[in-house]
C-alpha cells in the first residue's frame, strides 16, 4: 500500500461554496481556502495549488473562470436557519452569467413568492427579505427581494422561476443551526442537480489533507511519557499554539508562561461547553495565563462553527505535537489515562496546523478567556488525587522512530473521507483503539468491510463507567457478526490494570504501515460536527511502535466475548446488572472496575 497514494474519496471533501461567504480565497500553504470575514484578516497569504482537488478549486470568486460562469441564473447556496429571531436575515444565494437581468425572476416555495430586483447583475448575490440583517452573516453582494419568501428550517423545495418557466430549482431536508447548504459540483466542473448539497457550518474551514514527507517522530503513549508534551512546550522559541477541549493543568499553564517570557509568541484556544460543564480548575488555569500575558480565546455558543472544540495538539515553531489527551493531569500529565501522541518537525504541517489554529482562533465565535472567566459557571473537574498522584509503570518508552511521511487529518473538513479511504485500502490487519465506537459510525462500516474480505481485525474498546454498557453491547453484535459470517475480527474490552485507569486513546493500525493518532472518537458528532486533528503517520517502525503498544494491552487485562456466546452474554448482562458489577469478565473471573467520576465519552 503506498502511504503517498492521491486520494480522492468524494469529488470534494469541502463545499464549493461555504453557504454565501464568496471572498477572494484566503490562501495558505497546502492551496486551501478558509471561509469567512474573521479568518482573511488573520490569515496571511501564501501560495495556492490549483490543482489541489480535496477542496473545490472554486472557493473564491477569485477563482472563478469564463468556464465556470452558468449559462443561466443558478441556486448555489441557502443560508434558511441563522441564529436570528424568527431567522431573520435567512437568504439565497444566485450564480448568474454576466448582465443578468434579475427583473423578471422570481423565488417560490410554492406558498410564497418574492420577486428579485430590477436590476443587472454578474457573478454571485445573496437575495433576502432583510438586506441589512443578511450583510452581517455574508459577504456577498445582496439584493433585497420583493414580495415574501420564507426559508422552511425543517426543509423546502425552492424554484427560480422566469415569466413562463422553472430555470432552477433545489430541495433540502433540516437545516441545521447556523449551516449553509451549498451545492456540489462534479470534478469537470459540470453543475449537479439542484438537489444535489452539503450543510456547512458558516465560516468553517473547507481544508485538504495536507501531506509531508518526515524524516522521523517522536512517538509516546500515556501516562508512559507524559515528559513529551511538556518539553515541546519549554523547547519553543518563536511559536505556541496550544489547542484543546479543556485547559486544566497549572503545570502546563507555568510553562505557557514561561514561555511567554521568554519571548515566544503564545496562544491557547479551547472549548468553551464541554460535555458536564467546565471544569473548576479551568479558571485558575485562565487566570494563571492571563497574569502571565498569555492570550487565550474561548470558542463556543448557539451558532459556533464546531459542535465542539475537540482536539489536542500544539504547535511548536516547526513542529506539531498531537495527542489523543486533554491538557489535565490525568490527561497529558501521565496521572490516568491510556493515551496515544506523536511530536514531529515539519515546516510545511506545522504551517498548515498553525492556519487551522489561526482561522479558530479568530472565529465570530470565539471570546477572550477573561471575559469568559467572568461569566461562566465551573463545575467540580472529576477526582482529586491525594499527593503524590497516581503513579503507573513506563512500559513503553518515548522513541523517536523514523517516518516515511505524514499527513495532517481535520474533522469535518477531511478526516472521515481520508480514514475511509485508508481503511478500505487496506490488506491485512486493521487495529482500532476507541474509549467507544458508535454502532452507526461510517469507520465501523468500512472496518466491518475489511473483515467481510479477510483482513484481520481487533477492535479494543474502553470499561469505564460511562461507555461499559454500550461497549458490551456492542462488543456482543460484532462478535454475533463475526461468528455468523465467519470474519476474522475480534473485540475486547480493557479490564483493571496497573498501567493505566482508563482507555483515552484514538488510535489505528493498518497493515503495520500506517498508524494513526489524533482525537477523534468513531462517532458521527466527532468526524461530521466537531474540530478535530489527526495524523496518519506511514512507514513500518512508526507503526509498530503503536502496534506493539496495542498488542500489549490487548493481552494484558482486556476481555473478550466468545465467539457464539450469544446467550451467555445475555444471561451475564443480566447478572451484571442484579450484582450491580459494571461488566463481567467472559472466559475469565468476574470482576468490577472502580468508577471514575468526572468522566464522559465526548473528552
Amino acid at each position: 500500500m503506498d502511504p503517498r497514494r492521491a486520494v480522492l474519496v468524494t469529488a470534494f471533501v469541502c463545499p464549493l461554496v461555504v453557504g454565501a461567504a464568496i471572498l477572494p480565497a484566503v490562501p495558505v500553504t497546502n492551496g486551501a481556502a478558509v471561509d469567512g470575514e474573521s479568518a482573511t484578516r488573520a490569515l496571511a497569504p501564501a501560495a495556492t495549488n490549483a490543482t489541489d482537488l480535496a477542496c473545490p478549486p472554486r472557493a473564491g470568486e477569485a477563482n472563478l473562470t469564463s468556464a465556470d460562469t452558468p449559462d443561466e441564473p443558478r441556486i448555489t447556496g441557502l443560508y434558511p436557519n441563522p441564529t436570528t429571531d424568527e431567522n431573520v436575515g435567512e437568504f439565497v444565494v444566485l450564480e448568474t452569467p454576466p448582465a443578468t437581468r434579475l427583473g423578471n425572476l422570481s423565488l417560490t416555495d410554492g406558498h410564497t413568492t418574492a420577486r428579485l430586483p430590477n436590476e443587472t447583475v454578474a457573478g454571485r448575490i445573496a437575495l433576502s427579505m432583510a438586506p441589512d440583517v443578511t450583510a452581517t452573516l455574508t459577504d456577498v453582494p445582496v439584493r433585497e427581494l420583493e414580495g415574501r419568501l420564507r426559508l422552511a428550517a425543517d426543509g423546502d423545495d425552492l424554484r427560480l422561476r422566469n415569466a413562463t418557466a422553472t430555470v432552477d430549482s433545489v430541495s433540502y431536508d433540516r437545516a441545521p443551526t447556523a449551516e449553509k447548504w451549498y451545492r456540489t459540483t462534479s470534478i469537470d466542473g459540470e453543475a449537479t442537480r439542484g438537489s444535489d448539497g452539503r450543510w456547512w457550518p458558516r465560516d468553517a474551514t473547507c481544508l485538504p489533507v495536507s501531506t509531508a514527507a518526515v524524516d522521523d517522530a517522536t512517538a509516546f503513549v500515556l501516562p508512559d511519557g507524559p515528559e513529551v508534551p511538556r518539553e515541546t512546550i519549554r523547547n519553543a522559541d518563536d511559536r505556541l499554539l496550544l489547542a484543546g477541549y479543556t485547559v486544566t493543568s497549572e503545570a502546563i499553564a507555568a510553562d505557557l508562561v514561561d514561555a511567554a517570557d521568554r519571548g515566544v509568541e503564545v496562544a491557547v484556544l479551547l472549548e468553551a461547553s464541554p460535555v458536564g460543564g467546565t471544569p473548576a480548575a479551568t479558571g485558575g488555569v485562565l487566570e494563571t495565563l492571563a497574569d502571565g500575558g498569555v492570550e487565550v480565546r474561548v470558542i463556543g455558543g448557539e451558532d459556533s462553527r464546531y459542535r465542539y472544540h475537540h482536539p489536542k495538539y500544539a504547535v511548536a515553531d516547526d513542529h506539531l505535537l498531537v495527542t489523543t489527551e486533554n491538557w489535565k493531569p490525568a490527561g497529558v500529565g501521565g496521572e490516568s489515562s491510556r493515551g496515544w501522541g506523536i511530536r514531529l518537525e515539519s515546516e510545511s504541517l506545522a504551517a498548515d496546523l498553525a492556519t487551522v489554529f489561526r482561522a479558530d482562533f479568530a472565529g465570530r465565535d470565539t471570546t477572550t478567556g477573561a471575559a469568559y472567566r467572568r461569566n461562566a459557571s465551573f463545575t467540580d473537574d472529576g477526582p482529586v488525587y491525594s499527593s503524590p498522584a497516581p503513579e503507573y509503570p513506563t512500559n513503553h518508552e518515548p522513541a523517536t522512530i523514523p517516518v516515511e511521511s505524514a499527513e495532517l487529518l481535520l474533522a469535518p473538513d477531511n478526516a472521515e473521507g481520508r480514514l475511509t479511504a485508508m481503511l478500505e485500502n487496506a490488506d491485512e490487519e486493521i487495529l482500532v483503539l476507541q474509549p467507544s465506537i458508535a454502532d452507526d459510525v461510517s469507520l465501523l462500516e468500512s472496518t466491518l468491510a475489511a473483515a467481510r474480505r479477510g483482513v484481520e481485525v481487533r477492535v479494543l474498546l474502553g470499561s469505564a463507567e460511562y461507555n461499559a454498557e454500550e461497549n458490551e453491547a456492542l462488543a456482543a453484535d460484532l462478535e454475533r457478526i463475526a461468528d455468523r459470517e465467519n470474519l476474522p475480527l475480534e473485540v475486547r474490552l480493557v479490564g483493571e490494570t496497573d498501567r493505566f485507569e482508563k482507555l483515552h486513546a484514538k488510535g489505528i493500525v493498518i497493515d503495520r504501515e500506517t498508524a494513526v493518532v489524533g482525537s477523534a472518537n468513531w462517532n458521527p458528532n466527532s468526524l461530521e460536527n466537531n474540530r478535530e486533528v489527526l495524523v496518519a503517520l506511514h512507514g513500518e517502525a512508526v507503526a509498530d511502535y503503536y502496534a506493539a503498544v496495542f498488542e500489549s494491552d490487548w493481552a494484558g487485562d482486556s476481555w473478550s466475548f466468545p465467539i457464539g456466546a450469544g446467550v451467555a452474554v445475555a444471561v451475564a448482562l443480566a447478572v451484571a446488572a442484579v450484582v450491580g458489577r459494571r461488566y463481567i469478565r467472559f472466559g475469565d473471573e468476574a470482576s468490577a472496575d472502580p468508577v471514575t467520576p468526572g468522566s464522559n465519552d465526548e473528552n
